[in-house]
């Protein structure tokens, strides 16, 4: 537990831990609601990318639903919102054909626009600057403060990493390695699998009374295509091929403005098979015969990967402690049906913003969970909170399961399912054979090193290693041995290899690769490995992916 030393220390009303969706929605409000009452917002936010967007990755298609309360006037202020979806397609693949199937009402993006989420993040920031919020990124909060002297813990706010740049009143700032930055309230908007609000979560027993949260990983790229093929607001959902039956996903392909598409690859991280390769199966996705025209002539501009949460409400933990709460996808509010989560995690910001507004001498947000439970989010989430179980049954049980669920119970069926965690999932090696997948052309399909090239991806040398293995040992003698080392295929950048070191196996991690999706964090199925951020804002820098 961390405790407020003597170092340089910075003091406000409310710290947002995160310049994402969520955190800079939670911003703004609180800026808003402080002008309205003639308040000098004192508020920051702390971005671990080097830049707000950096580490943003979605695919996305964006319900504007939050957007529309929290600036009604967002189309006159140029929000980066250009592309309205004009047509959905959902399809089942084989190796060979697409089957059109009815697009299901969860899937339904009327009044949608195809967006870069890191684009929207960007104009979010100017607009929360605008408004007096001081944003640093550059750098992130390493360490949660907690209050001396009450009998039980209490956050009080966190401590930075090493040195970071940032902009204050338009002045560029530098903090040291160890700043504190205290607060009456702290919000962690750190997105999905944050490594702060893993240690609340465990620190509070916030999960107690949820079910584990599941994940997915969701591999994406960004082409130019040929203008011939290109269809601007098309929207594309596809499941079944490359995957197999028991293992759950899908694909997807939207077409953005100026001939630009996101085409990407979804796999739920409880897949069971040890030699399953995400990257290689979306390697082979964009060679299926209805998918590879749209891609030849054209060219590969961005590469990126990212874990989503999957468990839905049932996984969603306790909120709120003394002196902060969890919001976002940090606390887990995508739609696994609607496969989108921005919208609810700017609302969850936003509804965490008034209740830190509107609180008086209570040291905990407790209104903030009571708001949300009574707001479109729960509402939301509840009818879909059975989809993603459902899919136990494979593929085409999960899609029987899911339109009896939605079509017949309309989504209020008297029971909830529950999860197993994601690493517990892997099976021995012994019960399955190596996969064989198709050689990389260098051309639509690439190897990993070439895609982290293409994710602009860069980390101080000589810092140290962010990925931890708790016990190094148990990389050989659990992983290798027992699992063929799945963390050598599951991670989508190639930063886990194994090498002879005299004539024995041992684990290289290439840390420098590291393009922060988390899945190593989530999958390895003795929990050893533990993803911190590193130092100098370094990682992938999307931009506008």
């Amino acid at each position: 537990m961390a405790e407020q030393t003597q170092h340089e220390q910075m003091e406000y009303d409310l710290i947002v831990v995160g310049a994402g969706p969520a955190g800079l929605a939670a911003a703004i409000r609180y800026a808003q609601l402080c002008r309205q009452h003639n308040l000098l917002p004192k508020v920051c936010v702390l971005e671990k990318g080097a830049s707000i967007g950096a580490h943003i990755l979605s695919g996305a298609v964006f319900d504007p639903s939050a957007l529309n309360t929290l600036f009604p006037d967002w189309q006159t202020q140029n929000a980066p919102l250009r592309t309205p979806v004009t047509q959905d397609k959902f399809a089942y693949l084989t190796h060979h054909k697409t089957w059109p199937l009815p697009t299901p009402k969860t899937l339904q993006n009327r009044g949608n626009y195809i967006i870069s989420l890191g684009e929207l993040c960007q104009w979010l920031g100017k607009q929360a600057e605008s408004l007096g919020v001081d944003i640093f990124p550059g750098f992130s909060a390493t360490e949660i403060l907690y209050a001396n002297d009450t009998p039980s813990p209490k956050v009080i706010g966190i401590k930075t990493g090493a040195m970071g740049i940032g902009k204050k009143n338009e002045k560029l700032t530098t903090f040291q390695p160890g700043v504190n930055i205290l607060a009456k309230q702290t919000l962690f908007a750190e997105g999905c699998r944050g490594s702060l609000s893993q240690q609340l979560i465990k620190q509070f027993k916030l999960d107690n009374d949820s079910a584990p949260q599941i994940y997915g990983l969701g591999i994406k790229e960004l082409w130019e295509i040929n203008p011939a093929q290109h269809i601007p607001g098309k929207v594309v959902h596809t499941v079944g091929w490359p995957l197999d039956n028991a293992t759950y996903g899908g694909g997807f392909i939207y077409h953005l403005d100026k001939n630009l598409i996101s085409i990407g690859l979804i796999i739920g991280l409880d897949y069971q098979n040890p030699y399953l390769d995400p990257y290689q199966l979306f390697q082979q996705f964009k060679h299926h015969p209805d998918i590879l025209p749209l891609l030849t002539q054209g060219r590969c501009l961005k590469y990126g990967a990212r874990a989503l949460n999957e468990g839905g409400l049932q996984s969603i933990p306790k909120l709120t402690f003394p002196g902060g709460a969890l919001i976002g996808c940090g606390a887990g509010f995508l739609n696994v049906g609607k496969i989108k989560g921005s919208h609810n995690a700017m609302k969850s910001g936003m509804l965490a913003a008034e209740a830190v507004f509107e609180l008086g001498n209570d040291s905990e947000l407790t209104a903030y969970p009571k708001k949300l439970k009574n707001s479109s989010v729960y509402q939301e989430l509840y009818p879909v909170r059975n989809i993603k179980p459902g899919f136990k049954l494979g593929t085409l049980g999960g899609l029987i399961y899911a339109a009896i669920d939605q079509y017949i119970f309309m989504g209020h069926a008297p029971w909830t399912f529950s999860h197993k965690p994601d690493y517990a999932q892997l099976q021995d090696k012994n019960k399955y054979k190596p996969l064989i997948y198709p050689k990389i052309d260098g051309v639509i399909s690439v190897d990993k090193l070439t895609s982290v090239s293409r994710s602009n991806t860069y980390h101080e040398e000589n810092q140290p290693c962010h990925l931890i293995l708790k016990n190094p040992a148990l990389a050989i003698e659990v992983n290798y041995q027992k699992y063929a080392s799945p963390e050598t295929r599951y991670c989508p950048a190639g930063v886990y290899e194994i090498i002879e070191i005299d004539k024995m196996p041992y684990l290289q991690i290439n840390a420098q690769n590291c393009i922060h999706c988390k899945t190593c964090d989530i999958k390895d199925p003795t929990q050893n490995i533990v993803w911190v951020p590193p130092e100098g804002g370094g990682g992938p820098n999307y931009g506008n992916m």
